[in-house]
């Protein structure tokens, strides 16, 4: 089934990139409309409490802030589908954009599909996330002032966080699953320094005990050579195991990095096929944050507006 309809944009993806992208596409007249993809909202949706947003003194909750932000976006004309794009051909203008074998037209593309945080697979990821469980310490570690957490992983993001963490927690015991660490020799010894971080190698957490209403209370720990399980007492599990970004249907379309993040040009939105551009988690493995993904769903946008302008 083709929509027949040439749009002027079609932002892929939601989040505070996609969003902010909607807001400026559609106060410019370009009519976008949102494909929302498998999480509506993105991470914060996952993420209980947002209190490092600015504008919100008493902090939000992640899915109330998704929500106004798509409330405005849509007040201006923005068109928002809880829909998956599953699959895209940017060979020729005006590019296809499919979602299951809907086939939508439109003269610019803007992805905002963001990067997914590595979990360990474990059920009690799904019902403790944003309850004790959390893929960000600088949104959630002041959640746990005075209180002892683990932090899962052993490379650079892994020990940054442990220390980060240490400004609120009594004790953060990091968990890595080999004997040696994937870390740079300056960040271990920053964590082996700081009297608040201990450390367990060789183990590997496989499964999270607590609930929604009392949040963590232990892990299960597995030594890794042994086999031998032990029970593990924390009132927060932090994971810092990696993020994926949510490329599938750009590999072979789009240039990626090594990692599989959509590479823009300079200080732009603009990736390698010319009208199609990139904004939030998905183009920036480095800061991470709803604010600078806000701020590049805005670039994203006045990007395409002259780039639909110079057509």
């Amino acid at each position: 089934m083709t929509d027949k309809t040439i749009h002027k944009t079609i932002i892929i993806g939601s989040g505070p990139a996609g969003l902010t992208a909607a807001i400026y596409a559609a106060r410019a007249n370009l009519d976008p409309i949102v494909f929302e993809g498998n999480q509506p909202g993105g991470q914060l949706t996952i993420t209980t409490d947002v209190e490092n947003y600015p504008g919100f003194p008493d902090g939000v909750l992640g899915p109330d802030m998704m929500d106004l932000f798509r409330k405005q976006a849509q007040k201006f004309g923005a068109q928002c589908f809880y829909k998956h794009v599953s699959r895209v051909d940017f060979s020729s203008s005006p590019f296809k954009v499919y979602v299951e074998d809907e086939e939508h037209l439109t003269k610019s593309v803007i992805i905002s599909t963001g990067a997914s945080a590595r979990l360990l697979g474990l059920d009690a990821e799904n019902e403790l996330m944003g309850h004790g469980v959390s893929t960000c310490a600088t949104c959630d570690g002041y959640f746990f002032k005075d209180k002892e957490i683990v932090v899962v992983g052993g490379g650079d993001s892994a020990m940054e966080e442990a220390n980060f963490l240490t400004k609120f927690a009594n004790k953060v015991t990091i968990l890595h699953r080999r004997e040696e660490f994937r870390a740079s020799k300056i960040m271990i010894d920053r964590s082996l320094n700081n009297p608040k971080i201990d450390i367990i190698k060789n183990v590997v957490v496989s499964d999270i005990f607590g609930s929604q209403k009392d949040g963590v209370s232990s892990v299960l720990l597995t030594n890794t050579l042994s086999g031998e399980e032990s029970k593990f007492n924390c009132d927060g599990v932090f994971y810092a195991i990696g993020h994926n970004p949510n490329t599938e249907q750009f590999q072979n379309v789009l240039d990626l990095d090594e990692q599989g993040y959509i590479q823009t040009k300079g200080k732009s939105t603009i990736t390698n096929i010319s009208g199609v551009f990139a904004c939030g988690d998905v183009q920036d493995s480095y800061y991470r944050q709803a604010v600078t993904a806000a701020g590049t769903g805005c670039m994203a946008a006045m990007d395409a507006e002259k780039y639909l302008e110079s057509l």
